[in-house]
């Protein structure tokens, strides 16, 4: 065998025995560079805040720089694509919101999200609060489904646009107390908020930090939180579950996927990470006066919690006759 041949033999060789070993081998060494994690909206919300504080936390804990990089547009879903089309080699991750468990909203998404995108992780979960104008004769969820049913169609509330997070809260109670409360649809939420306080509007589902200092000024009254249990942040008020609506038990949150065919290795690093972060007091500090409880789960946990999401609102989405935009 001539030396040419020979040395293309041992190439050859070698590039088998690279190609047999599991991917594993490779997923020992992780990370060696950066990791990106995308956020598919603007810079300055709650999704990106809340990516950029486990970024920096994860850049200490996995000695390599993890970065926030956003991708707004299409309700997250540009940001969605991007990841769900890259390698998933768990240097590219994506930071949602409750968007991303409700794909029937839109009529052709570019990405499955049960197929294409794993979950990794739930970073945090809060309540919305129930805020109404003081005029409104409804002190709770009680009282408000009473007056709704003696005023059908009359009584109005805000949220950021059609098929809004805050829009679905209000189309769940709809739903469940069998009562039709007419949806008028702002350009973001702090638009719908100041609707509330001018009177414009009767009520509306408010993030908990924008919510609380009208709260406090009297500009505007809580009826109840939207998760089954109290949040700190309003631990006189009472929840929808407790004050009029049994069942109710709706959240905001963020959550970390990863591209589908990521290694088990390399999920279980990140995760194993994640949760260790997700255990620093300052950092959890920071979610709770958010009004965010701080979780940091398993992979596992995470996608029983994504496979409930779903098809819950899936069925409010088509109760409200929301059509796939």
């Amino acid at each position: 065998m001539t030396n040419i041949r020979m040395s293309a033999f041992v190439g050859l060789i070698g590039l088998s025995i690279c190609t047999a070993l599991p991917f594993s081998t490779f997923a020992q060494n992780y990370p060696t560079r950066p990791i990106r994690i995308i956020v598919g909206f603007s810079p300055g919300g709650g999704v990106d805040q809340s990516a950029r504080l486990i970024a920096t936390e994860l850049t200490e804990s996995m000695g390599r720089s993890v970065i926030v990089d956003n991708r707004p547009g299409a309700s997250g879903n540009i940001g969605a694509d991007i990841v769900a089309k890259s390698v998933p080699d768990g240097y590219t991750l994506f930071m949602s919101d409750p968007s991303i468990s409700m794909p029937s909203l839109f009529a052709n998404l570019p990405f499955d999200v049960k197929k294409d995108l794993v979950p990794v992780s739930l970073i945090a979960i809060g309540p919305a609060v129930l805020v109404a104008h003081p005029s409104l004769p409804a002190n709770n969820v009680k009282e408000l489904i009473a007056l709704a049913k003696a005023k059908p169609g009359k009584l109005t509330y805000g949220s950021a646009g059609v098929g809004n997070i805050n829009h679905l809260y209000m189309e769940k109670i709809n739903l469940m107390a069998g009562i039709q409360m007419v949806h008028v649809p702002y350009k973001g939420a702090a638009a719908a908020l100041i609707g509330v306080m001018s009177g414009e509007i009767d009520m509306i589902f408010a993030s908990i930090p924008s919510a609380l200092p009208q709260i406090k000024a009297g500009k505007i009254k809580p009826l109840g939180v939207s998760l089954s249990k109290r949040s700190s942040a309003l631990s006189n008020v009472t929840t929808v579950d407790e004050s009029g609506l049994p069942g109710y038990n709706v959240a905001s949150w963020y959550g970390l996927f990863a591209p589908a065919g990521i290694s088990k290795n390399i999920l279980g690093i990140l995760s194993q990470n994640i949760m260790k972060v997700m255990r620093i007091q300052g950092l959890r500090d920071r979610f709770t006066l958010a009004g965010f409880d701080p979780v940091g789960n398993s992979p596992e946990e995470f996608s029983e919690f994504i496979r409930e999401e779903i098809p819950r609102w899936t069925e409010v989405i088509k109760a409200a006759g929301i059509k796939p935009q």
